[in-house]
């Protein structure tokens, strides 16, 4: 059973990656109608949350039907982690996770995200100092090292566990790999295996399927898995691999109904959330999977990913119900 402190997260849990414009409330809703059980934020600029700036604070909203939920900070500045942390614990949320992964250069070149694995000290202190500023259970996000030649994630394991944290997710890459070539877990599992380490050790990186899910599970011993680009467009990952944990069994694939109304419910609250120009625009990465698959949809695919009008959207959507009312989506082959 995972358990970050006194949150129960149960035997096998699943997390909503946090990503950039992706992982707001629209999204999440859905995430969690589908069974994650847990989720983050989107990552928030510590120096943004100390200057009030409008679009760090929009992010600390959440909604009682989310929790569990962590909310996600970054940066590099000792003083500025520190009260942001003291402004996180006022949104009240469960967790407060620190992100030492992401790869972008924005972030990176100021010694944030996986910018602060060229120091690892630096990340100790830097931890150190957010956990004795909060009352949270503060967790950690990161990757195996700056490179291939500093793959130190199983210091930094033992070392963030020491100062402090409550559980360690871990994507499978290094930073200057970014998103590229295959995801690497051998370094996860032996973290796993190491008799000091007792937080949860959460997997991440590449999972796209419920076989691969569980697959990873009993190769790595990963107390949960975290799930990021393949839930763009599909929330249905979440119970495709609940299901298939449960019974050994694929799904059958959401129906065309099932899509539909998940993209209008998403586009809706979107909207609603950031306003229409906004709202309009984050929604256009999603639709490519929410209706992957269907022959000749490109023609309504380019409608959704131009048009700027609401109704005119909604329209689309139902063209795309009618057009293809009783199509069948292919089920996933099981892999032996």
């Amino acid at each position: 059973m995972a358990k970050i402190a006194d949150i129960d997260l149960g035997d096998f849990p699943l997390l909503l990656a946090p990503m950039e414009d992706v992982s707001d409330p629209p999204f999440r809703a859905l995430c969690k109608q589908q069974g994650c059980d847990m989720m983050y934020t989107e990552f928030i600029s510590v120096e943004g949350l100390i200057r009030d700036a409008t679009k760090s604070v929009q992010k600390l909203d959440i909604y009682e039907e989310e929790r569990p939920i962590g909310v996600q900070i970054f940066g590099a500045e000792l003083d500025s982690m520190m009260r942001a942390a003291e402004i996180v614990e006022e949104a009240k949320p469960e967790v407060l996770d620190i992100n030492f992964g992401c790869p972008v250069k924005k972030v990176v070149c100021k010694m944030a995200g996986a910018g602060i694995l060229q120091d690892i000290p630096r990340m100790v202190e830097l931890t150190k100092a957010v956990v004795n500023s909060t009352n949270l259970p503060v967790t950690v996000k990161t990757r195996l090292g700056w490179d291939e030649q500093s793959k130190k994630i199983e210091e930094v394991a033992e070392r963030l566990q020491d100062v402090g944290i409550k559980a360690l997710s871990i994507h499978g890459r290094t930073r200057k790999q970014m998103y590229k070539g295959e995801a690497d877990w051998t370094l996860i599992g032996k973290i796993k295996e190491n008799p000091r380490i007792h937080i949860p050790i959460i997997g991440n990186g590449d999972i796209d399927s419920p076989q691969k899910a569980v697959e990873y599970k009993n190769r790595y011993g990963v107390d949960g898995i975290m799930i990021g680009r393949a839930s763009i467009g599909n929330p249905w990952i979440f119970r495709e691999i609940k299901h298939y944990v449960a019974t050994g069994e694929i799904l059958d694939p959401p129906t065309l109904d099932e899509r539909v109304d998940a993209a209008r419910q998403h586009l809706l609250h979107s909207v609603e959330w950031k306003g229409e120009k906004l709202g309009v625009l984050e929604m256009r990465r999603h639709y490519t999977n929410y209706f992957r698959s269907l022959p000749g949809v490109k023609h309504y695919r380019s409608q959704l990913v131009t048009e700027h009008d609401v109704a005119t959207l909604l329209g689309v959507m139902e063209e795309i119900r009618q057009r293809y009312s009783g199509f069948e989506f292919e089920r996933q082959v099981q892999s032996e």
